[in-house]
């Protein structure tokens, strides 16, 4: 008997999780609150039955919520006034997971958190990628002592995944560091550049290079990420709290001209960052970006473009960054995974345009 799947939230998360495990094993269901992602879904064929309403969860056997925190948990209250099947089981895929345990274990069914670490620049039902989460971790929270762990895993198998099991408290704190305050400091680092670009014309073209790479997260979802500051306001509140502490103390060190001190501040951040593993999904996507530069002629950057295309290596992004003018401008190439991005530096080093990748 084929096991009915129903996943509410036909976005980028959703949309990808309907990709990567629709098979002959089970018949996917899908709803989304956006009639037009409905309509593109059901052309698309990312699942094999597009649902009216949430109604529909009364004949599933699993349901996965692949949309915002606060979404999510008005969506278990309604599924809660149901009637759903006893042995039905539910999970999500909110990036913070306190809140939502605690709303678990009041539900009269199954329910075990997930939060898969894998997201992309594009958005929405039509960048739904099966390959989305591979090699990406995936954390399951089990506050509620399920039994049903290795059923959830064994359906999310095709994701190629690699399965992380966490309390909601240490998934929050953990994510708190990793994930959210760095969006709220490259925010406040965009911010912060505002009245430089008024002030200094040129300056935004400055920020091309490093400054863009190192704030790029500042692109992401202000809808989402307010969701997430909110589900997990404790623990944010607290990191900004000691990242201020640490401002003022280097602050201080500064004022005092203590050049020890501010050595080794950076010293001991270059050891720690030295130590991290290399292009590993993490709470932060990996980029897989390749810089190229590329002179001042015709059909240069069609060259480059050519020889990838002719190889099946896919672009997911391209950006022409002018920070060297008149002779040179680079061109930034986002690749799918680290084997595009080796393979394509290869093809167009063999083109004799110089590249680079930023570590």
């Amino acid at each position: 008997m084929e096991k009915k799947v129903f996943v509410i939230g036909l976005g980028l998360i959703g949309a990808s999780l309907c990709r990567a495990i629709k098979g002959s094993s089970l018949t996917l269901y899908g709803w989304d609150h956006s009639e037009e992602t409905r309509r593109i879904a059901k052309e698309t064929q990312v699942v094999d039955h597009v649902v009216t309403g949430i109604e529909a969860a009364s004949q599933m056997d699993v349901i996965l919520l692949a949309v915002p925190i606060q979404a999510s948990l008005e969506y278990l209250k309604q599924l809660a006034r149901l009637s759903l099947k006893k042995t039905v089981l539910v999970s999500d895929t909110g990036s913070t997971k306190v809140t939502i345990m605690e709303l678990a274990r009041t539900l009269p069914f199954d329910f075990i958190g997930g939060h898969p670490m894998a997201g992309s620049h594009k958005s929405g039902v039509k960048a739904g990628n099966p390959y989305l989460f591979e090699e990406a971790y995936y954390i399951l929270t089990n506050d509620c002592q399920s039994d049903r762990m290795e059923e959830l895993m064994s359906l999310l198998q095709p994701t190629r995944a690699k399965f992380v099991h966490l309390d909601a408290k240490s998934h929050d704190e953990i994510v708190g560091v990793l994930s959210h305050l760095p969006h709220v400091v490259a925010a406040a680092l965009v911010q912060a550049s505002e009245n430089l670009n008024q002030k200094y014309p040129r300056a935004s073209q400055l920020a091309a290079g490093g400054f863009r790479d190192i704030t790029r997260i500042a692109s992401s979802d202000p809808n989402m990420w307010t969701d997430i500051l909110i589900t997990n306001q404790e623990i944010v509140l607290k990191l900004l709290t000691d990242w201020q502490v640490a401002m003022e103390n280097l602050k201080q060190e500064l004022t005092n001209k203590n050049q020890q001190a501010i050595h080794q501040f950076f010293t001991q951040a270059k050891q720690t960052r030295d130590q991290l593993p290399h292009k590993k999904q993490g709470t932060i996507p990996a980029f897989y970006d390749l810089y190229v530069d590329i002179p001042d002629i015709s059909g240069a950057v069609a060259k480059v473009t050519t020889a990838l295309s002719q190889a099946n290596i896919s672009i997911i992004n391209l950006n022409i960054q002018e920070t060297r003018e008149d002779i040179f401008g680079v061109l930034e190439l986002s690749f799918k995974n680290q084997s595009d991005l080796l393979k394509g530096k290869t093809l167009i080093e063999a083109e004799n345009f110089h590249c680079w990748i930023r570590s």
